[in-house]
C-alpha cells in the first residue's frame, strides 16, 4: 500500500483579465498552500476502483481522479489495477482546488508506483484538459499562475504568517462565478509586485480577487466571513479562487487561534495553517 497527502491551495489575489473565445478566461493569480489535506491510500486490486469517504462526491468517470487514471493509461498503459481510497477533508466547491489536487496526486502516485519515469512537464501535459490548477499541484511550489492558470512562475510567496481558512458550507459554482464576473484587462495594481514587494498589511487596499464581485451577491455568508476575518484581527482577508471559502492572514498565533476557534464554534469547516507552511509531497510505501 502507498500513502500520501493531497493539499489544498488558496489564491493570493485573482485578476480576471480577459474572456477567451474558448470559454476559458485569462487570469493572473498567486498560488500557495494551506494545511487542509485529503489522505490517499493506493494498492493493487483485481479491478480499478475509487472509494471516497464523502458519499456526496461522485466516483464515476466524471471524477478527476478517474480522469487522471484514464489519461495515464492512454499515454503509457497501466500494468495493474488499483483501489484508490480517499479520506476526504477538503470541502468541495470551496475554491480550495481539492479536485485538482486529487488529480495531481493521482498522476504523481501512479507515476511512482509503476515506475513510469515521467517528468513533471510530461504529467502537466497530460493534465492540461482536466483542470487549470493541476499544474500547480504537480509542481508543488508556490508561485504566480498566468494564462488560464497552467503557466506557473515559481515565486516564494507562501506567507510567513498564520492562515485561517473557513468554508461557509455553501458551494460556489466556478462556471457561474466566471460568467458573472466582468474582466478587467488593466488592474489598478500589479499582482506580482504586490505579492513580492508590498507588506501584507497593505494588501487590503491593493490585492483583489475579481471573482468576489460575482460570488458575494449570491453567497452572502462568504462576504460576511470576510468581514469577520477582519473583525477577528486579520491583516488581510479574501475569498479564494471562485469561492466560497474565505481565508484570513494573521500575524500573531493567539489571534489566529482565537479566530479559528471562533469559526469552529459556528460549526463551520475551517483550517489553521502555520507560518511558511511547506506541504509534505512524499509518497510513502506502507508495509
Amino acid at each position: 500500500m502507498w500513502i500520501a497527502e493531497s493539499y489544498a491551495k488558496i489564491n493570493l489575489g485573482l485578476h480576471v483579465l480577459e474572456r477567451l473565445p474558448t470559454g476559458y478566461h485569462r487570469i493572473e493569480t498567486g498560488f500557495c498552500f494551506v494545511e487542509w489535506s485529503d489522505r490517499f491510500e493506493v494498492k493493487q486490486a483485481p479491478e480499478m476502483k475509487l472509494e471516497i469517504s464523502d458519499e456526496d462526491i461522485p466516483t464515476g468517470e466524471s471524477n478527476l481522479i478517474n480522469k487522471a487514471v484514464a489519461a495515464l493509461d492512454r499515454y503509457v498503459g497501466l500494468k495493474h489495477n488499483y483501489l484508490i481510497k480517499v479520506d476526504k477533508h477538503i470541502p468541495a466547491g470551496a475554491g480550495l482546488g481539492g479536485g485538482s489536487s486529487n488529480a495531481a496526486l493521482t498522476f504523481r502516485m501512479l507515476n511512482k508506483i509503476e515506475e513510469m519515469g515521467l517528468s513533471d512537464d510530461e504529467l502537466i501535459d497530460l493534465s492540461r484538459n482536466l483542470g487549470a490548477d493541476i499544474p500547480f499541484f504537480i509542481r508543488g511550489e508556490a508561485g504566480i499562475g498566468r494564462g488560464v492558470g497552467h503557466d506557473i512562475e515559481p515565486v516564494d510567496i507562501q506567507p510567513d504568517y498564520w492562515i485561517v481558512t473557513c468554508f461557509p458550507d455553501k458551494s460556489s459554482s466556478t462556471a457561474e462565478a466566471y460568467q458573472n464576473c466582468r474582466p478587467n484587462p488593466e488592474p489598478d495594481f500589479d499582482l506580482r509586485e504586490t505579492l513580492t514587494e508590498t507588506g501584507i498589511d497593505e494588501w487590503r487596499y491593493t490585492l483583489v480577487n475579481d471573482l468576489e464581485q460575482a460570488v458575494f451577491p449570491r453567497i452572502h455568508v462568504a462576504g460576511n466571513l470576510k468581514d469577520q476575518m477582519y473583525e477577528f484581527g486579520a491583516l488581510y482577508a479574501s475569498m479564494t479562487g471562485s469561492g466560497s471559502a474565505v481565508y484570513g492572514i494573521f500575524e500573531q498565533d493567539f489571534v489566529a487561534t482565537s479566530a479559528y476557534k471562533g469559526f469552529l464554534e459556528l460549526d463551520l469547516p475551517c483550517n489553521l495553517t502555520r507560518p511558511h507552511f511547506t506541504p509534505d509531497y512524499g509518497i510513502y510505501r506502507k508495509e
